[in-house]
């Protein structure tokens, strides 16, 4: 049974992403959603006097909040819903414990407070639980709309592909949706014939995957976003999954700066998941 964690601060941007969690959910079979809430107690007064009264009418107003979204949410999809509001300083790394104490499967992640793509990913919390690696962390954009998700797309480098390519997170993905998968690879210098190189990592990612048909594609592109946008307008890709070893490509992938590509792909969710 897949448990999927939702952070949740009633900003629109995570009740957003929880709608998505949701439906998510509930076109996987026996899958349940978490709603988590981080709070900060209140700091006592100057004085030393405790302000418990304060803090439980604040507890009492969250759990009437969490109850509130959740018969929200319930409206949205037929799923199991639990709610769990805890105190602590960072969400990071309570989200890291919960995850490891409850066997989350996937966090559903969407961006707090953002107002621009391109504020998504620099110093958010989401960028952070990325690269945490306690699980992979589904990041949904503010426009993003659940739909089928029947066509997933993996951008792979095609370099040491067995040692950095997580294989049996990737085949989670697969095996819940049992989508069309794609496997992509932008590089300006691929001309007609592959080289000797891209073709024995080809080879292993075909073996690797050889249970989910994969369909591999190789473009000759400088732009690497512009490549990946156009991609998945063809071919209605439903959600990426990228395994970064840096910021550099999530934060590429959500910059606005004055990309025509931007439009096709604002919508798409990302399965970031790390090797």
């Amino acid at each position: 049974m897949k448990k999927i964690l939702i952070p949740v601060d009633f900003s629109e941007t995570s009740k957003n992403a929880a709608r998505y969690g949701v439906k998510l959910a509930a076109s996987i079979p026996g899958a349940s959603v978490i709603l988590y809430n981080m709070y900060k107690k209140i700091i006592p007064g100057s004085d030393g006097t405790p302000l418990s009264d304060a803090d439980l009418s604040r507890q009492i107003i969250l759990k009437n909040a969490m109850d509130s979204l959740k018969e929200e949410l319930s409206g949205e999809a037929d799923v199991n819903i639990e709610t769990v509001a805890e105190d602590g300083s960072s969400l990071v790394e309570n989200v890291s414990r919960y995850v490891k104490n409850h066997g989350i499967d996937w966090i559903v992640m969407g961006i707090t407070g953002a107002t621009r793509l391109e504020q998504i990913l620099f110093g958010s919390n989401a960028l952070e639980m990325v690269h945490s690696g306690v699980c992979p962390v589904i990041i949904v954009p503010p426009k993003a709309e659940f739909e089928k998700i029947e066509n997933i797309l993996l951008a792979s480098d095609f370099k040491d592909v067995v040692k950095t390519t997580p294989e049996a997170q990737i085949k989670k993905l697969l095996d819940a949706f049992k989508p069309k998968f794609h496997i992509v690879n932008i590089d300006h210098e691929h001309y007609v014939e592959l080289t000797d190189e891209y073709k024995a990592e080809r080879a292993k990612l075909e073996e690797m995957f050889k249970d989910y048909n994969p369909e591999f594609s190789f473009i000759r592109l400088f732009d690497f976003l512009e490549a990946i946008s156009i991609f998945s307008e063809d071919k209605n890709i439903d959600l990426i999954i990228t395994v970064p070893r840096s910021h550099n490509f999530l934060t590429k992938l959500f910059r606005t700066s004055n990309t025509k590509a931007l439009a096709y792909h604002s919508h798409i969710p990302i399965a970031a998941i790390l090797s």
